[in-house]
């Protein structure tokens, strides 16, 4: 397992952020599964391959719901951040998996899986059921059990679905739907954040921008508090940005004087009205970043 895909599992793991997941997409957003009627699943399996080999599955995030002692149902989330064609004969080995453990045991339950899709450039595309990712001979089709998952296109969902989130989720979807609607442009909302290290590692691994955790670096570094909204983790990076920008042009002002003038930098700092202070703290500044980007 890498360390991307354990990332983008740790937040969906705390109970509140994995029942808002479940209320939104399979009731609407009506707050029917509780977090403190979950339990933690452990959900790995072993099948034997083609090949004869025993092999090990295992689901990004599963949790039991239950009422009391009896459980109500199994529930399962699958991350994609792009189109698996395949994925249908693994979510059919996870959710079959789990339908075997029930086997000859007196309480019997359902297993849903959702299948939470992350890329806000396309559409999946991919096939949505067993039988469209199968070859069937002619005759056959009506003999061979389907099986259809649950996909959430994440990106796409409307204003509306976003409204329904009342967890941290909600900025992972917010995100997803402004990179779409806005073609990459980003206003991080002002909402405050309950798992701040969950939610900003999952968007720097759903990413790869690693800004979110940067962001964080700064703004506790620059301010000696806590970051509790994204707009916070964010701020410091554009007003970084914004003082990158102004140190370019001062070197450049003063670099172009001393090669004109054949002067020292002292001299043309003084030359300008700059104080040769802040041309070196410019000059230091900008090659920390540029020993970071290396």
């Amino acid at each position: 397992m890498g360390a991307k895909d354990i990332e983008e599992k740790h937040l969906e793991d705390y109970d509140d952020v994995f029942a808002d997941i479940i209320n939104v997409n399979l009731f609407n957003g009506r707050q029917v599964v509780k977090p403190e009627s979950l339990e933690n699943a452990k959900d790995k399996s072993r099948y034997k391959a083609i090949d004869g080999v025993i092999r090990e599955q295992e689901r990004d995030v599963a949790k039991w719901w239950k009422h009391a002692t009896v459980r109500i149902a199994f529930l399962g989330l699958e991350n994609q951040t792009n189109v698996d064609r395949e994925i249908c004969f693994r979510l059919y080995g996870y959710d079959g998996a789990a339908y075997r453990s029930q086997y000859g045991k007196k309480q019997k339950y359902p297993v849903v899986t959702l299948v939470l899709y992350m890329d806000c450039k396309r559409h999946w595309d991919g096939p949505k059921s067993l039988k469209k990712s199968l070859q069937i001979p002619d005759g056959m089709e009506k003999y061979v059990n389907d099986y259809h998952m649950n996909l959430v296109e994440l990106a796409w969902q409307t204003d509306e679905q976003l409204r329904m989130y009342r967890s941290d989720f909600k900025i992972v979807v917010d995100y997803l739907i402004q990179m779409r609607k806005h073609k990459g442009d980003y206003t991080p909302p002002k909402d405050r954040l309950k798992h701040v290290d969950a939610i900003l590692k999952m968007m720097t691994a759903m990413t790869g921008d690693n800004r979110f955790e940067e962001g964080r670096r700064l703004y506790e570094e620059s301010t000696g508090r806590k970051v509790n909204t994204m707009c916070e983790a964010l701020d410091r990076i554009e007003k970084r940005g914004e003082k990158r920008g102004d140190y370019l042009r001062l070197l450049s002002m003063v670099n172009n004087y001393v090669q004109n003038k054949k002067l020292t930098f002292k001299a043309a700092c003084e030359d300008l009205g700059v104080e040769y202070k802040e041309y070196m703290s410019a000059k230091r500044f900008i090659k920390r970043q540029e020993a970071r980007q290396a």
